[in-house]
């Protein structure tokens, strides 16, 4: 363990999908989603594929003792990647971000519906706290007005919202995939689950790029199986209690480039829901963490009772 490492891995991390969003959103005008998720997915296949004969774990990553839940896990987070990248050109970068951080506060809702883990007070209290501050940035947009623009921001709030429900459900699925299945068949089958999904949406529309946009989306898709590496090696180096707030970063990124690249200037009432969500994730965050001493230490006192 190395918590510095892992620290450093996960901005790095951060830094690297952030990257892949912005190629995304530079294409979503003439790419539709579900050719933008084939190319992100395929083309990440390879980069884990080297990653795990490397660490000389491709025989684990092919192997699997739960397939259905590859598949369900895979549709689900298929759809939520899709969604996001349908909002990447409907909304601003930042705006994207900041709805997708409703994402983890959702998790902590389906993992006690579908999971039957225990919620208490302080943490369902503080999940109410971040889905206000998700109301507080999708307000602007549910006030459909006369323009054509109105509605395709309405749009892309709804779509973005539906991507991190989805998003949440999937990792409700990873949660139970980590019983029986380790972390490289949950990242390889993830990518070729969703390579071969998202050609289901072939008939919607592909279209033939041009040559710099071909170049984007696989670089989208390269840095998205590095992005996945190096977030699952922040993880070995670090508790995730640790190094999960640093995954608030992207906001600062996402207003960075936004501005920067894609000329948008966020708004008063976004930046304050933003940090209404980010505040409720790190003290969830927290919590967790708490609570997983108290029980590394509920099980320290056990052998000392006998």
């Amino acid at each position: 363990m190395n918590p510095l490492r892992g620290i450093a891995f996960k901005i790095a991390s951060v830094c690297v999908m952030m990257t892949m969003a912005s190629l995304i959103k530079a294409v979503s005008d003439t790419v539709p989603p579900g050719q933008a998720v084939f190319f992100r997915s395929v083309f990440a296949l390879p980069v884990i594929v080297i990653w795990l004969l490397w660490r000389n774990e491709l025989h684990i990553g092919l192997q699997t003792r739960n397939p259905m839940g590859h598949v369900w896990r895979g549709l689900v987070g298929t759809m939520g990647m899709g969604l996001i990248f349908t909002g990447l050109g409907l909304l601003p970068l930042p705006e994207v971000t900041a709805i997708g951080y409703a994402a983890p506060l959702l998790v902590v809702i389906f993992a006690a519906m579908f999971l039957g883990e225990q919620v208490r007070a302080f943490r369902l209290s503080v999940v109410a706290l971040g889905l206000i501050g998700v109301l507080i940035v999708l307000s602007p947009r549910l006030q459909v007005g006369v323009g054509s623009a109105d509605t395709r921001e309405t749009l892309g709030a709804v779509v973005v919202l539906m991507g991190a429900v989805c998003a949440a459900l999937a990792q409700v699925f990873v949660r139970k995939l980590v019983h029986t299945e380790g972390t490289a068949a949950i990242v390889f089958w993830f990518s070729v689950t969703a390579s071969i999904i998202s050609l289901l949406t072939i008939p919607w529309g592909w279209v033939m790029p041009g040559p710099g946009h071909i170049a984007m989306l696989v670089l989208a898709g390269l840095l998205g199986g590095f992005g996945q590496i190096l977030l699952t090696t922040s993880y070995r180096n670090a508790d995730a209690s640790l190094i999960a707030p640093f995954e608030y970063t992207s906001m600062l990124l996402a207003l960075a480039v936004g501005y920067l690249v894609f000329e948008e200037i966020p708004t008063t009432t976004m930046l304050a829901g933003a940090a209404i969500i980010g505040g409720a994730g790190i003290l969830i965050i927290w919590r967790e963490r708490q609570l997983g001493m108290e029980r590394a230490r509920q099980r320290k006192a056990i052998p000392s009772q006998g």
